[in-house]
C-alpha cells in the first residue's frame, strides 16, 4: 500500500460565514476517493456536503472491486433511489477516484477535481469540461449533466461513464496528487505554485497543510476578490498524495 498523506480545511459559505466542509476524502485498502460537494446557491437540507457525504460511503461500501465507472455509476443510482433524488434537482459532487494493483494504477476523475502522476513524466488528469463554460453560459447549473455542458455526480448515474480516466503500469508512477479545487487554484488561478512538482515537493518538506497555507494566505490579501474572481473566499480544501516509491 502506498504512504498516504492527507489534508483538509473547511472554507466558508456564499454569505462568508463559516460552515463545516462539502469535501470528502475516503482511503480504503486499495484506492483514494476525493469529492467535492457543490455549495448550492440556495440553502437546502441535503446540500453539496450531504451528497459527497452520502455518496463517499456507498463508495466505501461497495468496495470499488469492478470497473470505476460502472462502480461510480451504481453508488449515484443507489443514492438517488435510496432518497428520491431527481435529476437537475438534487445537490453534486465532483469525484476523483484513484485506485491501484499489483500491476497498474488507475484514475477517474468527473468535474474539477484533479489527479497528478508523476513518473518518467507527469500527467494530470483533468475534467476540464466545468471550467470551460464559466464566463461563458449564464445560469451554469442549467449546463449540468447535458450535452454540451459538463458532468458531475448527481442523481444519474451516466454521468459516471463520462469521467475523464487513465490507466498506468504500477512500475512507472511514484507519486500520486488528488485535489479540490480548493487546493488545484493555487496552480491553475492563482499562480502561487509553479508547477505540480513544487506542491509534491513543499507536501514532502513541510506536509500538505503548508499547501493549505500558502492559499489559504493568499485569499486572505485578497478579500474583495478583486484580484482572483470567486464566489467565496475561501473555499474548502482537500488534498491528497500518495507516494507509491515507499
Amino acid at each position: 500500500m502506498p504512504e498516504i498523506t492527507t489534508a483538509e480545511r473547511a472554507g466558508v459559505g456564499l454569505d462568508g460565514a463559516p460552515r463545516p466542509t462539502e469535501d470528502r476524502i475516503v482511503v480504503l485498502e486499495h484506492a483514494v476517493v476525493l469529492l467535492d460537494g457543490a455549495t448550492s446557491p440556495t440553502p437546502r437540507e441535503r446540500d453539496g456536503g450531504w451528497h459527497s457525504a452520502h455518496l463517499a460511503a456507498l463508495l466505501l461500501d461497495g468496495g470499488l472491486r469492478g470497473d470505476l465507472a460502472d462502480d461510480l455509476a451504481d453508488a449515484i443510482a443507489r443514492l438517488a433511489a435510496a432518497h428520491d433524488l431527481t435529476p437537475g434537482d438534487a445537490p453534486s459532487s465532483t469525484v476523483a477516484i484513484v485506485r491501484w494493483t499489483d500491476d497498474t494504477v488507475d484514475a477517474l476523475v468527473l468535474a474539477d477535481s484533479p489527479v497528478v502522476v508523476f513518473g518518467a513524466k507527469t500527467e494530470v488528469v483533468s475534467d476540464d469540461r466545468l471550467r470551460n463554460l464559466r464566463g461563458k453560459v449564464t445560469e451554469i447549473t442549467r449546463w449540468r449533466n447535458r450535452e454540451g455542458g459538463f458532468w458531475v455526480a448527481e442523481a444519474d448515474p451516466a454521468a459516471a461513464h463520462r469521467a475523464v480516466r487513465r490507466s498506468w503500469p504500477r512500475d512507472e508512477v511514484h507519486t500520486v496528487l488528488m485535489a479540490t479545487d480548493g487546493v488545484s487554484c493555487g496552480v491553475d488561478d492563482y499562480g502561487l505554485f509553479p508547477d505540480w512538482q513544487s506542491v509534491v515537493d513543499i507536501t514532502f518538506a513541510k506536509g500538505p497543510e503548508a499547501v493549505l497555507d500558502a492559499v489559504r494566505e493568499a485569499e486572505a490579501n485578497d478579500p474583495e476578490r478583486v484580484r482572483w474572481r470567486r464566489s467565496k473566499v475561501h473555499d474548502d480544501q482537500a488534498l491528497a498524495v500518495l507516494r507509491f516509491d515507499r
